[in-house]
């Protein structure tokens, strides 16, 4: 390790120390995780104007600032499945405190559906807005290489159709879903399986009364420890925040983020158009949208940071339940089938502004009819393939193909691929947490201890 190396790292070290010292007392999360945030991008930056980007140093430096960020990163990841198996029994269980199980399932993924046919119809009006077209991209040899790459997984996506994947939702091996064994689909699995062990577990109270005491409480011993622990991994939320943004800005390379900034900038109105929509749909439900976006900063900023839905799990079902009101059963359902259903980001604006983009240059007329087969092939194509990793890219695969269009272009974006990624993760969160408000609201079901708190 070189000298420039370890002195970089000291004063990563140092900016640790200082988040900590300065985030001491009763500061709120969402300013712990904004300092965290800012000291990334200062440090990031810092970074690349002495060294430039892809030098050795940096990678050398990042390489060990990663510890932070994957090491938090890696935590949240680990408390998930727990996370899910003890909340969806747990909700399923007390489901005659709430509501049916089937109204607030039929609720979220509602929800989710239309808020991603909205986000498709906004991706097609921002593209023609800003006149994007895909005629003139030239690929380099990263692009090229991602081409090959993408191309070789063509064959599983093409294989995917509605009907396999709702298969696919139901495990054929739990413990291997709980391994992540069952791929993307993991997830979606598990919750299959702790809904149906929870409708078993009413089943069988009803039949043997004497035992629902001690399986109730078991069940919220198990459950308060999981949230105690999701509590103790939040609590390092700043510093991962700030070592995964050192990461995203420490390699970003501005040429590319200048050549392609056209799409940039309308990627980022049309996930900006979204959040205003999830906003006036939250104030059609009677929930005041200053409040909501408020109690859930600290969750977007990790989503943004760190680009997964998945792992924000934990920090969504503690930010809907605690600072959003939102009853439990409902939080944990729509925090995990946001995670798989409905992304408005990956699985809505991405392929939709692709496939835009792509059509004219090969000679596909953008008329109605395509434009409305387009929103309905990107609506279907959400369930359960925006939870896989890289989700976007998957998402595209399968609607580019189902239009008729080439996939290339996915190959040709990825030079900033991670600079939209990181909002259109923020978005897909803030649509689960929007589904998850949205349900309480029209099931008239809220913890009223919170619900009742005035907007600050």
């Amino acid at each position: 390790m070189s000298i420039t190396v370890i002195l970089n790292l000291a004063v990563f070290l140092g900016l640790i120390y200082l988040l900590f010292k300065f985030s001491q007392g009763d500061m709120k999360l969402s300013r712990k995780v904004l300092m965290g945030l800012v000291a990334g991008v200062v440090f990031g930056f810092a970074l690349q104007m002495l060294y430039g980007v892809g030098a050795e140093t940096i990678n050398d430096t990042l390489e060990w600032t990663n510890v932070v960020g994957n090491g938090y990163i890696r935590l949240l990841y680990m408390i998930i499945m727990p996370l899910i198996v003890i909340s969806m029994i747990a909700a399923v269980t007390r489901i005659d405190e709430i509501t049916s199980l089937g109204k607030i399932g039929g609720s979220v993924v509602g929800v989710l559906v239309i808020t991603t046919m909205i986000s498709s119809v906004v991706a097609i009006g921002v593209t023609d807005l800003f006149s994007l077209t895909a005629e003139g991209m030239v690929s380099g040899d990263r692009e090229t290489a991602r081409l090959v790459s993408i191309e070789g997984r063509q064959g599983r996506v093409d294989d995917l159709s509605l009907a396999s994947m709702i298969v696919s939702f139901i495990p054929r091996n739990v413990f291997s879903s709980l391994a992540g064994g069952a791929g993307p689909m993991s997830i979606i699995s598990v919750v299959v399986f702790s809904i149906l062990f929870g409708i078993a577990a009413l089943k069988a109270m009803k039949e043997h009364p004497e035992n629902k005491e001690a399986f109730t409480k078991g069940v919220d011993v198990i459950q308060s420890i999981v949230m105690k622990l999701v509590q103790m991994i939040m609590s390092f939320t700043p510093y991962g925040v700030m070592a995964l943004m050192t990461k995203v800005v420490a390699s970003s390379n501005v040429a590319d983020v200048l050549n392609l900034g056209k799409f940039i900038v309308a990627s980022y109105v049309a996930i900006a158009i979204m959040f205003v929509v999830h906003g006036g749909l939250l104030s059609l439900s009677g929930f005041n949208p200053k409040r909501f976006f408020k109690g859930v900063l600290p969750v977007l900023t990790f989503a943004f940071t760190s680009r997964s839905s998945a792992a924000c799990i934990p920090l969504n079902v503690e930010a809907q339940t605690s600072k959003l009101g939102v009853p439990k059963a409902i939080a944990n359902i729509s925090a995990t089938f946001g995670a798989t259903i409905g992304q408005n980001g990956c699985a809505g604006i991405y392929p939709t502004m692709l496939a835009v983009m792509v059509a004219p240059t090969v000679g596909v007329e953008v008329d109605f009819a395509f434009l409305a087969m387009l929103v309905g092939i990107v609506t279907i194509s959400s369930f359960g393939v925006a939870g896989i990793g890289g989700g976007a890219t998957f998402a595209a695969m399968i609607v580019l193909p189902a239009m008729g269009l080439p996939i290339e272009i996915v190959a040709l974006l990825i030079s900033i691929e991670p600079l939209i990624d990181m909002a259109r993760t923020a978005l897909n969160v803030n649509g689960s947490m929007t589904a998850g408000v949205i349900t309480s609201r029209f099931l008239k079901s809220k913890e009223p201890d919170v619900v009742e708190q005035p907007a600050e």
